[in-house]
């Protein structure tokens, strides 16, 4: 017998909107139901439960899982400045306004801080009107975008911080860059780069074995082709066991992001309904997984500007989630990445994972919006 996430999906495959997808709903306690549809490309093979996806921005919680975690140890402060590990944003210049020209700055008021990178408030970040900010970012490769990094984390993060920040640290919110900024923070302070940390301190016992900064050559049949819309059809941006992804990038990607699978993934959501235990084992403290999970994000810089409009109306961000905080999914917290995938956890420990590879846009927003429901 279909179910309802199950009919969701084919419903979707039907209309053409995914070539395929996997999906899971996992209740707090018992089996969760994993569903796959569809092709690992418009001409490929059936899609697998255990297909290695590209989850993008899906991956900014574990992110902020590893840097709490450097703070349970001591390694780092949430608000002390970054500048002995970042020296290029220490000093920054911030414009007298986002629109201003790009030698219209003033000296910044205060320090960037692990805190503003975790809650997007440092000042870097996505730009979405006009300004000579954004051809800035456009023209020296650091805008953001749904394709894949071209420059290695250190060359990037030089080229960032030649910038001006947008706003003063804490007193704004723009999305992506603070966390491709901590992805180099984390790397600098274990000296190592952050996917090998990650694979260390949080993967290993956790038991992520899909969840990496490449796909080995023995898993490449599990990675499908990547899409976006173009004139009403799905056009091939990545091909399935090709791209990105398949081999090690000839630079430093901690600035990146991972691709992982439901299980993997299911996992780490698991350490987070968990109170921060998994087998037993404290991995994260219930005071920093309460901060993470609850709204951080100051009502003054909730502005219309700095994100999709009517974003900030129910919704908040904490350390790497947003959550929402009315209506009736209130205190459910989660995120999309930018390749059709999304994930939620409910206050009672429900949690919801989909992963398409079709870029996110107006044919992608009704299955995300009814992915949320289905839960």
């Amino acid at each position: 017998m279909s179910t309802a996430l199950e009919n969701l999906l084919v419903g979707h495959l039907e209309a053409g909107t995914i070539p395929g997808a996997v999906a899971v709903l996992a209740p707090p306690a018992g089996a969760p139901e994993v569903v796959a549809v569809g092709t690992t490309s418009l001409d490929g093979p059936a899609m697998r439960t255990d297909a290695i996806m590209r989850i993008t921005s899906m991956a900014k919680a574990v992110s902020a899982v590893a840097a709490l975690r450097l703070v349970e140890a001591g390694r780092l402060s949430l608000d002390d400045s970054l500048a002995e590990w970042l020296p290029e944003l220490a000093d920054p210049r911030v414009l007298t306004s986002p629109e201003a020209e790009l030698d219209d700055t003033v000296p910044a008021d205060r320090a960037i801080t692990l805190r503003h990178l975790l809650t997007c408030t440092s000042g870097y970040g996505m730009i979405l009107t006009d300004s000579p900010l954004q051809r800035a970012m456009a023209a020296d490769g650091t805008e953001a975008g749904a394709d894949p990094v071209a420059l290695g984390a250190d060359e990037w993060l030089g080229r960032l911080g030649a910038l001006p920040l947008a706003f003063q640290p804490g007193e704004g919110w723009r999305y992506h860059h603070s966390f491709g900024i901590l992805g180099v923070l984390i790397s600098r302070v274990t000296g190592k780069p952050a996917g090998t940390h990650l694979a260390e301190d949080l993967f290993g016992p956790l038991g992520m074995t899909d969840t990496a900064y490449s796909v080995p050559t023995e898993k490449l049949d599990r990675l499908p082709a990547a899409y976006r819309f173009q004139d009403e059809s799905l056009v091939q941006t990545e091909p399935a066991a090709g791209g990105f992804y398949a081999a090690p990038a000839p630079y430093d990607l901690s600035h990146a992001e991972p691709v992982s699978t439901a299980a993997d993934f299911l996992r780490f959501l698991r350490l987070l309904t968990g109170s921060g235990v998994v087998d037993g084992v404290r991995l994260l403290s219930v005071e920093h997984l309460g901060a993470m999970t609850t709204d951080q994000v100051p009502s003054a810089a909730k502005t219309s500007d700095s994100f999709f409009p009517g974003f900030w109306e129910s919704t908040g961000w904490g350390f790497g989630v947003g959550i929402q905080l009315a209506g009736p999914y209130a205190e459910r917290y989660g995120w999309s990445g930018g390749l059709g995938t999304n994930f939620f956890v409910d206050p009672d420990g429900t949690v919801g994972i989909l992963l398409t590879q079709v870029e996110m846009g107006e044919r992608m927003g009704p299955l995300v919006d009814q992915f949320q429901q289905v839960g």
